[in-house]
Parts: structure tokens; sequence; C-alpha cells
């Protein structure tokens, strides 16, 4: 009896020993709705991407972590993963250290351009039609064109990531992928544009960089990105707090697409946003433009909802107009939930 006691409490201690070493979190999103275009029919839709992830630290002594995430991305409507197309860890696949030093990690995910931008976009980066970073905030630009088709546009493989330590409100973040050849298609030479072999490698690393600074009412980016077809984006955002409920923020983009284009090489976008808490709920607002070089002007106005049923649960309702050569509404109404 002693003994079964004695080995109770050895194994007690050790799990407890353990716990405090080291954690693994479950978590994700599933999120679906309805919307509608114009011209089109009435679908199931997302506002947010669906996600299921694990990440974990490990306690290495001396301040030092070993951390890991894997993320899933999955269509709620279907069950199956992110536009079939996709990586099963779409979302990322990373591992690291972390320390006095900062953070380094090493394998896919979000570049620090596309990670740092989303904060100064009313709808944080969420590619529901009524946003504005998959196609505006970006200037349509894809961060990894040497991709079989349908991967994902704002992030890199095979690559390094680094975060600093935050000094006085100022971080920096980098990001630079491996000269691979990811899979993707040929590119035929057009008069609009060079010739891509299949399977093509990279002429230089691609690599993204971004410095962030915030306090308590002010926040601002700066970011540079080159893909790599060597595509450069630039772009410079702030937002400010007037009152704690309320969120100002602008921001302005460039891209040169130069080295892949023959003709209609640059684009520029601008936006002006808001997100306003207001009792339960979360009022978004934003209007923007984008003007490519030698195309019609697209011009985006779009207002959204959220009303938090909970603090995991929430509804929301978008509507949103954009202009080019058409005209093209579009209204969505669905649930978001945390877990």
């Amino acid at each position: 009896m002693k003994k079964s006691l004695v080995a109770l409490a050895l194994f007690g201690a050790f799990a407890a020993t353990a716990q405090a070493q080291s954690s693994v979190q479950i978590y994700g999103t599933i999120d679906a709705g309805l919307g509608k275009s114009t011209g089109d029919t009435t679908k199931v839709t997302k506002r947010d991407n669906n996600k299921l992830g694990f990440k974990g630290t490990e306690d290495l002594g001396n301040g030092l972590k070993a951390i890991f995430q894997l993320e899933i991305r999955y269509e709620s409507d279907t069950g199956t993963l992110e536009s079939n197309a996709r990586p099963l860890f779409q979302g990322q696949s990373r591992v690291g250290l972390q320390g006095n030093f900062g953070t380094v990690r090493l394998g896919r995910g979000l570049t620090a351009f596309q990670e740092s931008s989303t904060a100064f976009e009313p709808w944080s980066g969420m590619p529901t039609p009524a946003g504005f970073q998959t196609d505006l905030t970006v200037a349509a630009y894809t961060s990894d064109p040497l991709s079989p088709a349908g991967n994902s546009r704002n992030r890199f493989s095979n690559a390094v990531f680094y975060n600093s330590p935050v000094f006085s409100g100022f971080q920096v973040n980098a990001t630079v992928a491996a000269k691979e050849a990811n899979g993707n298609v040929a590119v035929a030479a057009t008069a609009a544009n060079r010739a891509v072999p299949a399977n093509a490698t990279p002429d230089s690393n691609p690599y993204s960089v971004s410095a962030t600074y915030t306090n308590a009412q002010f926040a601002a980016m700066a970011a540079y990105e080159r893909n790599a077809l060597e595509a450069k984006l630039w772009s410079v955002a702030a937002s400010f707090n007037p009152i704690t409920e309320l969120k100002l923020m602008a921001s302005y983009q460039h891209q040169d697409d130069s080295n892949f284009k023959l003709v209609n090489t640059d684009t520029k976008a601008w936006l002006l946003g808001a997100n306003y808490d207001v009792g339960p709920g979360k009022v978004r607002a934003g209007y923007g433009q984008k003007t490519p070089d030698g195309v019609t002007k697209t011009k985006q106005a779009s207002l959204g909802y959220d009303y938090n049923l909970s603090k995991r649960t929430y509804l929301y309702a978008d509507i949103s107009n954009r202009k080019a050569a058409t005209s093209v509404t579009y209204i969505g109404l669905g649930v978001h939930h945390n877990f």
C-alpha cells in the first residue's frame, strides 16, 4: 500500500512538472453564412477562414522556449480542405525558438508584410468580399507566385521567420524564403508578360520585412516585400484611437511588377477605415481605391456589423459595393464561432 502511494505521488509530481514545462493547445474557428453578389445566386459562404490548429511551447530554461504551430484550413460548407488545392497545413506549419533575442521559426506561414498589414484593415484580413486585404490593400499581389494554382497568396513556404522583441513599442519582423521550386505551372510569354517555366526556381531569395510601432492610442507600420518573380510591394499604414471604442485607420501601398509584366507594371492603392465598438457589437467601415497602371480604377465601399452572442460567438452582416468596369454589390450574413 505504501509503495503504491509513493508511486502515485511520484507520478503526480512528474505530471505536474511536465505540465509546467510544456503545453499544447487545440484551437480553431468555424464560420458560415449566406452571401449574394450582383448577377450571382445566393451561396453558402464564409466571412473568415475556417481553421483547426495545434500550438505548443516547451520551457527549455534560462528564458528559452521551443515553440510550434500547425494550422489546417477547411471549408465549413463541404468539410473539405480549403479550396481543395492547398496544403494540409495551409495556415502554417512552423517550429522554432523564443527567447530574449526574439522569435525564430522555420517552415510555412504569413510573411512579415502580410502579418503586419492586417491590423490596419477594417475586416482584419478576413477574405470576405466586403474586406480589403486580399485585393486592395495588397494591390492584387501574391507573395508566392511560383506555387501550384490555387495556393495561398500571402504566405512563404520553405522560409525562416524572425520577430524581434518589442522595444518601447517598436518591433522588427523579417521573412526570407529559400530559392526552391514549389511546383508552379508554366506561363507562356505574351505581349503583356515574360515567360515562366514550369516548376521554376527563383533567381533570388524572396523576402519580406516590416517595422511596427504601437502605444495606447496610436499604431503605425512600414513594410516591404519582394516575391519569387521579384515583384515589389511596399506599404505605410497608421491607426489612431481617439476614444477607446473607436479605431481609425489608413494605408497606402505601391506594387511594381516590371520584372514579370511588360505593360501596366505599377499599381497604387489606398484605404480609409474604421472599427467602432458599440454595445455588444462592432461596426466596420471602409473605403478604398486601387489604380493599376493603364487599367480601370477600382473603388470599393464596405459596411459591416458584428453582434456578440458571447465571448466566442458572434453574428455578422456585411454589404459592399465595388466599381471597376462594372458595379458589383455584395450582401453577406452569417455566424462565426471560436473554439
